[in-house]
């Protein structure tokens, strides 16, 4: 995890926030690659269970909204984490990362989701005397909860400021323009909403670089259907395969590193018949990925109730007003970045590297998700002939290549092929002499190291076809 978390600084995927002031704890800003990866993990998104699918829509809700709505979704009284605090060096960190982390020290396999405040507070001060993480004290605060959300004053004079909150997740904007999505499309059930957005948690997090953030983008579908005519059972299945699906083919992740897990009675929502986790072997353990519940009608019912509106859906065969039920598949898009990062990254043999410490670094990413599609190369930077058909050979792929492309003529060689391995670039083109006399160029894979010489004119037609 921390060559992952070196590697993202170096190359450009992932910063500390504020950095330069100190930094702000749980908070990262994306790079250059960073940000393309992250746009293209959107995309992959958002094409596959919008664009290719006939009964989903998206839309883009406020991330800022009314206090009524956190009411009446639970937030503002439920949305919590258990906390507690070091007397000692006054550090504050979540009870039950504190157990969590004793028991991982020791391979001890106990469950501590869903425990109350009380029995975190026992297994902490009484039954197991865990020490602060910080300073080896034993010197602790009760256990309580702390609200997650967090609250905004809207207004601008003093003391006529109206309380708003900043959104906790994106469902809520799906379950609130319900009504809207019905009123403006022609969406019949069953039909899903998405949205693609950030959202906000006031968390405590134990580390672990963009795992768990206080700003962080979520990839959420609300998937409303009338109980009595779809058997919720099989949705549930089906989106377990979808997520599945997307997660091995489009991110091209080891299924190997993925499994499922289901919720317990004392973790599972009070609303939620069923709940499972599609989990990831991150090098910290295996962690959820992917959440998808079946939530009932207990949202659009909330809301409605609240806001004192009706917010069922007129079936148009039979007339009757149907309050639909949900499932939700809601994934972490920052989480997914850090799963892929993780799966991709490879150390090769050093006796078959060509990397300049004879250990190459390469992050094995698949192909529509690298940052960087194709990098240009002269072989030499102070050659005018090179570097002029190396641009024009940069410029012309520009036109057909969808992604980014770079050209680069700093150092050697092959420290620019190693740089380019370590940003997961599948394709690296090199004009050298040989291209000047016969308008070839030499492609290089990232994967086989293996290189072969290409018409200039054949370029784009074959890094597309590489690409596709």
């Amino acid at each position: 995890m921390e060559k992952i978390v070196a590697l993202c600084k170096r190359r450009g995927f992932i910063y500390p926030g504020s950095e330069i002031y100190g930094g702000v704890a749980n908070t990262y800003d994306y790079g250059p690659v960073g940000t393309e990866l992250l746009s293209n993990i959107k995309n992959a998104w958002w094409k596959t269970f919008v664009h290719q699918r006939d009964d989903i829509v998206g839309i883009e809700a406020s991330l800022i909204s009314h206090q009524e709505i956190w009411k009446a979704s639970g937030h503002t009284t439920g949305f919590a984490d258990a906390m507690i605090d070091c007397k000692n060096c006054k550090l504050r960190i979540r009870a039950d990362h504190v157990i969590e982390e004793y028991y991982s020290k020791r391979s001890i396999k106990e469950k501590v989701e869903g425990k109350s405040l009380d029995a975190l507070d026992k297994i902490i001060q009484n039954d197991l005397g865990i020490v602060c993480p910080n300073c080896g004290k034993h010197k602790w605060t009760g256990v309580r909860k702390f609200n997650l959300l967090f609250p905004v004053n809207l207004g601008i004079v003093e003391g006529d400021q109206s309380l708003a909150y900043l959104r906790g997740e994106t469902a809520q904007g799906m379950f609130v323009n319900f009504q809207n999505v019905v009123d403006s499309t022609r969406v019949r059930l069953p039909f899903g909403i998405a949205q693609l957005g950030k959202s906000f948690r006031n968390e405590i997090t134990p580390g672990n670089s963009i795992f768990r953030t206080l700003e962080f983008e979520q990839g959420e579908i609300e998937y409303f259907f009338d109980p009595e005519k779809s058997d919720w059972e099989k949705l549930f299945d089906e989106w377990k395969k979808s997520m599945w699906s997307f997660v091995v083919k489009e991110l091209g992740v080891n299924e190997k590193n993925l499994r499922w897990r289901e919720h317990g009675d004392e973790e599972r929502s009070f609303y939620s018949k069923r709940t499972e986790d599609l989990e990831y072997k991150f090098p910290f353990g295996f962690k959820e990925l992917w959440g998808l519940a079946y939530r009932t009608d207990y949202d659009l019912r909330q809301h409605a109730k609240f806001a004192n509106k009706d917010l069922s859906i007129t079936d148009p065969e039979t007339g009757k007003k149907v309050v639909p039920h949900v499932i939700e598949p809601a994934v972490g898009i920052n989480r997914m970045l850090l799963m892929i990062l993780c799966d991709a990254y490879r150390e090769d043999d050093p006796s078959t590297s060509s990397g300049p410490s004879g250990n190459r670094v390469v992050l094995k990413l698949h192909p529509k998700l690298a940052p960087v599609k194709v990098a240009v190369f002269p072989l030499l930077a102070n050659k005018l002939p090179l570097v002029k058909m190396a641009k024009d050979v940069y410029r012309d792929l520009k036109k057909h290549i969808n992604g980014m492309i770079t050209l680069d003529d700093r150092g050697n060689i092959g420290k620019r092929y190693y740089a380019q391995d370590e940003i997961g670039t599948p394709f690296c083109i090199t004009i050298d002499f040989q291209s000047l006399e016969d308008k070839t160029v030499t492609v290089r894979d990232r994967d086989s190291m293996k290189q072969e010489r290409v018409k200039i004119e054949n370029l784009g037609s074959l890094i597309t076809q590489k690409l596709a």
